[in-house]
């Protein structure tokens, strides 16, 4: 699994996805668990779509 996610990139997931499980867990909504997913392909730095759609963020890759 190489990482495809740069630190840009990185930065922006994680704070849409705190942004995103906060506001499931205040209004009591599924919809946070997509929150969940933002972080943690900023956690891993791997997101499984963008092999399929040819994007690499990560420059020391490239």
């Amino acid at each position: 699994m190489k990482c495809n996610v740069g630190s840009i990139d990185r930065i922006i997931r994680l704070v849409a996805g705190l942004g995103i499980a906060i506001a499931g867990v205040v209004f009591e909504s599924y919809w946070g668990l997509i929150g969940v997913v933002f972080i943690a392909t900023a956690v891993f730095r791997f997101c499984p779509f963008y092999p399929l759609l040819g994007i690499n963020t990560n420059k020391k890759e490239s």
